[in-house]
């Protein structure tokens, strides 16, 4: 092939690989893209039996609710929302459009009580407004305090039994069972001791199947939970793999590692009770203690003066 001819192949070569990279990165994107709506579809199903086990008349007053979201927010929620939703347990579709019905008429219901206590009594209207829409406010914001108190229960209760659930896997895999396969034997037994573990075990044990690598996929569990651990234990299973050591003394030691951490949180909380018990026991304690003490000598001494004069 002369000069002339390169000068052609060259150019269309080049153009050929680009076109290929770039199609290959699409692909790439699609795939991860499918991936993910495919977790999410699995955790709305999950949600979704979880709701059909509740009572149905419970049902037309979700979709009230859900309405009246979907007509505040305009059918659409912020992702902040969503996460804090899912990490307090609330995995389904239509959750952020009922927690926001739920704070609408929440908001609705602290305006008119407050109406009705503050209209009888004679003030002036600025306050009374004041006075009524601070009403609606504080019942707007008791969602917010619900939402915070199930995610710190249901952090507690992953982290109080992860300990045990490693242990469990550490168990299966010593004895030559597979990690997926004693990953979901773990996740089905601790169904009746922990439900939210159990439950985002088997959400990742989903995952895994539609294709996601097992980082990816306790990495997920990690930000639906929102405990740290697991990231960190993902972290240690990839290290395991890469250098090949055991898994199981990987998981032994993890294990043992988070419950001397969680040793030490209970003892720092322990010392830490000490100092916060001051403040009720001088605004409590004390004055009934010193009302007790001194006041037989007070009243003793109050008459003797009175006596005297």
């Amino acid at each position: 092939m002369n000069l002339a001819g390169y000068s052609i192949l060259i150019p269309l070569l080049v153009f050929a690989a680009v076109v290929a990279i770039g199609a290959s990165i699409l692909i790439l994107h699609e795939y991860r893209k499918k991936v993910r709506q495919s977790a999410r579809f699995l955790e709305e199903r999950v949600a979704e039996e979880m709701i059909n086990t509740t009572k149905p008349e419970g049902t037309t007053f979700l979709q009230f609710l859900e309405k009246i979201g979907n007509y505040v927010s305009h059918g659409q929620s912020t992702t902040t929302l969503v996460e804090q939703l899912i990490r307090a347990g609330y995995l389904g579709k239509s959750a952020p459009a009922i927690y926001t019905g739920i704070k609408m008429l929440l908001f609705i219901a602290g305006v008119a009580a407050a109406a009705l206590i503050l209209m009888p009594i004679d003030i002036s209207f600025v306050t009374k407004t004041t006075l009524i829409f601070l009403g609606g406010v504080v019942l707007f914001f008791a969602p917010n305090i619900v939402i915070l108190m199930k995610f710190n229960k249901r952090c507690s209760e992953i982290r109080q039994y992860l300990p045990d659930a490693i242990d469990l896997l550490e168990i299966c895999v010593s004895s030559g069972i597979g990690l997926d396969m004693a990953w979901n034997i773990v996740a089905d037994e601790m169904q009746t001791v922990s439900p939210a573990l159990a439950n985002s075990m088997a959400l990742s044990n989903f995952e895994l199947h539609l294709g996601v690598s097992r980082v990816d996929a306790m990495r997920h569990m990690s930000t639906r939970t929102g405990v740290e651990e697991l990231s960190s234990l993902a972290a240690l299973l990839v290290q395991a793999e890469r250098f090949g050591t055991s898994i199981g003394t990987t998981l032994q030691v993890f294990a043992t590692s988070i419950r001397e951490e969680r040793n030490f949180t209970s003892q720092e909380n322990a010392e830490k009770m000490a100092v916060k018990l001051i403040v009720p026991m001088v605004l409590f304690i004390f004055p009934a203690v010193l009302i007790t003490v001194v006041g037989p000598a007070a009243i003793t001494i109050a008459q003797v003066i009175m006596s005297g004069n």
